[in-house]
């Protein structure tokens, strides 16, 4: 088909750059009876200077250590795309024991590589982790036959 002239379609524009931002982002992970929290890059840019305060502060390890003071949450100086750094918080029964407060709140600031500043506030409930059955490593002990061995 022809066209008549001055009747040429529109030229193709190159896409516009697609910006690769980081995404920083703080789960709670549950298996097999642990609860770990991971700090995780889930954007598509590294991000750099990244820290986490917890509210309230955040009790692990039977209550003995602040989790919210380790250095993994005061200061990540470089996080990739796609990567997480996890830690152990507690064992569940360990931290559901102590009857702690189950909701949190994790702030999370981070910069690009360009030196742009993010901040995002996480609200987390681990009382979904409390009912959670699961299946442990440790062999059951077997029970003897006669009482009296």
């Amino acid at each position: 088909m022809t066209r008549p002239p001055g009747d040429d379609p529109e030229p193709l524009q190159a896409p516009a750059a697609v910006e690769r931002r980081p995404d920083v982002i703080v789960e709670f992970l549950f298996e097999r009876g642990l609860i770990f929290v991971a700090v995780r890059n889930i954007g598509d840019g590294p991000a750099v200077e990244v820290s986490v305060r917890f509210e309230p502060a955040l009790k692990g390890l039977n209550g003995s250590r602040d989790m919210s003071a380790q250095a993994l949450f005061r200061s990540i100086e470089f996080l990739g795309p796609g990567r997480e750094i996890a830690t152990l918080l507690d064992p569940s029964d360990s931290f559901f024991g102590r009857n702690p407060i189950t909701r949190i709140s994790a702030e999370v600031r981070y910069a690009d590589r360009n030196g742009r500043r993010y901040q995002e506030s996480i609200r987390h409930d681990l009382e979904i982790f409390r009912d959670i059955a699961f299946l442990s490593d440790t062999p059951a002990q077997p029970t003897p036959l006669n009482p009296e061995e």
